[in-house]
This record gives structure tokens, sequence and C-alpha cells, in this order.
């Protein structure tokens, strides 16, 4: 085990230090009486000096090395080579204070897990699962989502505000210039503590999020003081970017793309996902499929898709023509007759993926979700088999 030493050493140097300067006080003055010679003895006093000086040494090593041995802390080797690993990003993410804290955390609690530093990535947790004997499961990505599309010019303001450009120095005044008083202000204190630079501002001052440098640190969210940005995992991706608890009425005339609660979003989605509450569509991540249906129907665009390209459906050679899809899809796209191979209409397909997940026997490719849905079929398949 290794050990460091405390701040109790300090002490110890200073009760020292305490002690010379108290014998040096205590002789102050003696031999004032005799006759001063008129000549100093160089060498003699240098020999004396370096004596002095070598005793003093002496006894402050002595006494270091003492309170080193009396006073250290043990310390798992295994805290610093964790640290060695970690990211050293400091941002919190983990929930600890810092990458020390995580470090000790991860060694001595065995509940902590190894994967919670995520600038670190997956190699990072896969080393401090080796270091610390735990077993390194893989983590979902999460990214900031701003909730907010009222950019400057889809939406209104109240005033002219002339401050601190900082959206926290804006909402003192009155609690911000946007009409839309639930809205992103657009001055980029989110940009400023952003610590991997994974955000940016847009010619129309909101902000933009880089997906590849963003690790989800919380940091962005922590300082939003309209609470318009959410760290959510990278799969939920079709979200309502809008946090307005207005009428309907009212927000349209504050924001072009703010949710009216029109409630067609809950009337389309065929897993029961969005609710209105408070004025506002929520979705309910659990049930959400993310399909994307509700983003083609709103009205207002406040629906927003995050996969910014989906793949169309096609059908393969493993088709029976069990016309699952065709009873499922919700635009149509789906055709052919009972047990002859289907096609799926290019034009009309929106790539939300239902027949994929729908096919019983995995004859449709091409959706953003056609890689799990096989992934899964595949493991059901070995299970039942053993």
């Amino acid at each position: 085990m290794m050990k460091r030493p405390v701040d109790k050493i300090t002490a110890v140097l200073l009760i020292l230090i305490l002690l010379v300067a108290a014998v040096s006080v205590a002789h102050a003055g003696v031999g004032g009486g005799i006759e001063a010679k008129e000549k100093v003895d160089l060498k003699q006093l240098m020999t004396w000096t370096l004596v002095f000086l070598a005793g003093l040494g002496t006894i402050f090593g002595f006494g270091l090395a003492f309170a080193a041995k009396r006073f250290s802390v043990k310390v798992d080797p295994r805290v610093e080579q964790v640290l060695d690993v970690l990211a050293h990003a400091h941002c919190g993410a983990c929930g600890y204070a810092g990458c020390e804290q995580y470090a000790e955390a991860v060694v001595k609690n065995p509940e902590v897990a190894p994967n919670l530093c995520i600038p670190a990535g997956a190699g990072g947790a896969e080393a401090v699962a080796l270091i610390t004997g735990k077993k390194a499961e893989v983590m979902e990505r999460i990214f900031s989502r701003i909730m907010c599309q009222g950019a400057y010019s889809t939406s209104e303001r109240r005033f002219n505000y002339e401050g601190i450009q900082d959206c926290r120095a804006a909402v003192l005044a009155g609690g911000g210039d946007k009409s839309c008083i639930y809205g992103c202000l657009g001055f980029g204190t989110c940009v400023r503590v952003c610590p991997f630079n994974a955000m940016s501002m847009s010619e129309d001052r909101l902000p933009v999020v880089d997906l590849d440098k963003c690790t989800g640190c919380r940091k962005c969210e922590a300082a939003c003081p309209k609470k318009v940005i959410e760290v959510l995992p990278s799969s939920k991706a079709v979200l309502v970017a809008c946090h307005s608890k207005d009428k309907g009425g009212d927000t349209r005339k504050k924001c072009q793309t703010g949710c009216i609660a029109c409630g067609i979003c809950v009337k389309v989605c065929p897993f029961d996902a969005p609710k209105i509450d408070q004025n506002l569509s929520r979705i309910d991540l659990d049930k959400c499929r993310v399909c994307g249906l509700c983003v083609t129907k709103c009205p207002t665009k406040a629906i927003v898709d995050f996969i910014p390209v989906r793949g169309k459906a096609f059908v393969t050679d493993k088709c029976i023509g069990c016309q699952s899809c065709k009873k499922i899809c919700p635009v149509s796209a789906s055709s052919g007759e009972a047990k002859q191979k289907h096609i799926i209409d290019q034009s009309r397909c929106i790539g939300c993926g239902l027949c994929t997940a729908k096919c019983p026997v995995q004859a449709i490719d091409g959706t953003f979700n056609a890689a799990e849905v096989f992934r899964l079929a595949l493991e059901k398949k070995r299970k039942t088999a053993a």
C-alpha cells in the first residue's frame, strides 16, 4: 500500500520552528557585557555556522521522517492507476466532485460502477473495470438536447435588452427579453461553460450541440437559467422541443415553433407515448419507439426528430406475404397480395420502422431500427434453441 503524508506534517514543522525561535530569544543579549573583538575569525564563524545548519537540518530531517511515518494515510495504489485512465475533465458527469473523488469511490465501494467517467469513453470504462476487478457494462451515450426552437427570427421580444450578454444576467432583467418566459434567451451561457467545446451559437441565436464532442457532463444543463437544456440518451431521438406552458393562442403569438397542445401527436401515436399536460405535449420516453410519425403531423414543428436521415424500408426475399407490414403502415406505403412478396412505395415511406419491428421473419430492412430488431430476433432464437 502507498502512504501519503497529511497536513499534520506542517504542524510538526511549525513546532520545530517555534522551538528554534524560542531558543534564539532565550539567548538573545547573552554575552552583552563581553568586550567586542576588533577582528572576527571568519573561518571559525563559517565552521560554527555550517555545524549549526547541519544540526538544524538533521533535527528537521528526523522530524519530517517521524511525522511522515506517524501521520501518514494508507492509499490503495489502484486509486492512482484509475486516475491515470480517467479523462481529468472534472466535469462532474460521474456524480462526484472531481476525478480523484471518483477514483477513490470506484476502488473502495463495490457498488460504484466503473463506467461513470463519460468523457473517458468505453476504453476508459474497460480500463477502470480491469483495475478494480468489476464488470464494465456498455452505457448508452447521452447528449445535451436543446428543448427550444424559438430562434431570434421566429420568436417575439418584450423589450430590447442591452445588458451583459449572459443568460443568467438577462434573467435578472425581468426574466429576460423574450416574450415566451420559458424559452432560450440565446446569449450563449451554455457555450461558455462547456468544457469540451461541444456547443456553439447559431446565427439565429440558438445553441447547437456537436454530438461528436458532447459527453453529457450536464454543465450546460445546470447553467441554463431557463432549463431548456436536457441531457438524454441518444436513442431518445424524438422529442417535443418546447417548454412553454402557455395556452395555444398565447404561444402562437410569441413563437412560431412552440407547442400549442393541439393533441394531434396524441391521436397519431401508435404507442400512446405523447400526453398533454399543462398546455404542453410531453413524450413518455419509455413508451416512445422513435417512429417519428408525430413529427410529420405536428402543425408547428415543435416535435423534433434528432435522427438526421431516416432510411426507408425495403422488403427482402425472406418475405412470406403475411401482410403484417401492410396492416401497420401508417402511410399505406406497403402493398402486396397474401403469401406473395410485398413491396414498399419509397415515395410514401417515412422510415418509421414500424413494419421492420412487426415483421415476424425479419424480412424488412433499411430502417433506422433494423439492426436492433435483427439482433433481438437472433438472441431470441438462441435462447429458444438452448
